[in-house]
């Protein structure tokens, strides 16, 4: 009876402390959320991450909707440098999920201007100019055509960049801080060229194949030893598969031929001749994983990264049929990327470690 007695009384005390939370879950509530955002605010992932090669996939996907794979975003932190390359729609604010300051971004990367690759840039420079008050835009790097980029979305924020300046003041957002810098590169004979090379960070940018889209690039990026190329998009090339000679990490596009024709044919049999026609296009221009997994093999990189991945794998188990045999052809790890993928290369080692940043 004593025992009952005392299981009685912790039901009533844990009722009373239930109907109690419930009577102030809004104030309580409300000091959470300010406990949660002192500690987001005050938080520095650049200062939390030891000294290496840090990459992650701020947009992982395609221009097809993917409630796990926004457009296509890759966020390179060197040592205390963080650049981004590519801004695809969903990008910054996958960029602040992972707890990065948009306003510490040094330089914004383009590999080619198809929307899917661009479409988030117009918020991201926006963000980059307020989040931490810069008193110069960011340089905008790419091929031939990134200033024409550039000045559309300056132009198209040029009315919201005075609402903001007259609003905050000079002090807070200095109106010399807004946007971005395009700064195109051109290409030696042998199709790269160095576009940043400090005392420990290299990047260098190189042709793809992506026709008819030209120029495309994309990047390999060095800092201490240790080394990541982004493929951008690309049929199989042997410049990526050339560039990406002996790296630790190779972040590469993929395209699964066999699902395509299925949409393709759904596309058929809904009357939809149009859709028809530029799924069957889409294929022609892009890598299959199994192609990714030659070129890492050939190269003898460390780690294989898929990303830019269509179509969306929305039902379970659809990422080993999208693999297909890539897994046979690589032996090394292949992952199949995911909004908030975080790959570390810690300097001074050959340790490569996977994480996820949400």
């Amino acid at each position: 009876m004593k025992l009952k007695r005392v299981l009685i009384s912790l039901f009533l005390s844990l009722v009373l402390m239930a109907a109690i939370a419930f009577v102030f879950r809004a104030p309580l509530s409300m000091a959470l959320a300010q406990r949660m955002a002192v500690r987001m605010l005050a938080s520095d992932a650049l200062a939390d991450l030891p000294d290496g090669l840090h990459v992650g996939l701020c947009g992982a996907g395609s221009p097809f909707p993917d409630d796990q794979r926004s457009g296509p975003c890759t966020l390179v932190v060197a040592g205390k440098h963080l650049f981004v390359f590519d801004s695809g729609s969903g990008s910054v604010r996958n960029i602040g999920k992972m707890g990065f300051n948009h306003g510490r971004i040094e330089a914004i990367f383009l590999t080619h201007f198809h929307s899917d690759h661009i479409d988030g840039l117009g918020e991201l420079l926006l963000q980059r100019w307020v989040s931490a008050s810069n008193a110069a835009p960011v340089p905008v790097y790419g091929p031939t055509g990134v200033e024409t980029v550039v000045a559309g979305f300056m132009q198209a924020y040029g009315l919201d960049q005075h609402y903001r300046v007259a609003h905050h003041g000079e002090a807070t957002v200095p109106s010399s801080g807004f946007g971005g810098k395009a700064l195109p590169f051109v290409f030696g004979t042998d199709g790269r060229v160095a576009v940043v090379k400090d005392k420990d960070v290299e990047i260098s940018a190189f042709l793809v194949d992506h026709a008819p889209v030209h120029p495309a690039v994309g990047y390999r990026i060095t800092y201490k030893g240790r080394s990541v190329v982004i493929s951008g998009d690309t049929r199989k090339s042997a410049a990526v598969q050339r560039e990406a000679s002996g790296v630790d990490l190779l972040v590469h596009e993929a395209l699964s031929g066999p699902m395509m024709a299925i949409l393709q044919d759904a596309a058929g049999q809904a009357g939809r001749a149009n859709l028809q026609k530029i799924l069957g296009d889409v294929v022609d221009y892009h890598s299959s994983p199994e192609q990714a997994a030659q070129t890492a093999r050939d190269a003898k990189v460390g780690y294989l990264l898929l990303y830019h991945i269509a179509p969306p794998l929305r039902i379970p188990g659809m990422e080993k049929a999208f693999l297909g045999d890539a897994k046979a052809i690589y032996q090394g790890t292949i992952q199949v990327g995911k909004d908030g993928d975080f790959i570390s290369l810690p300097a001074g080692s050959t340790e490569i470690k996977a994480s996820r940043r949400f």
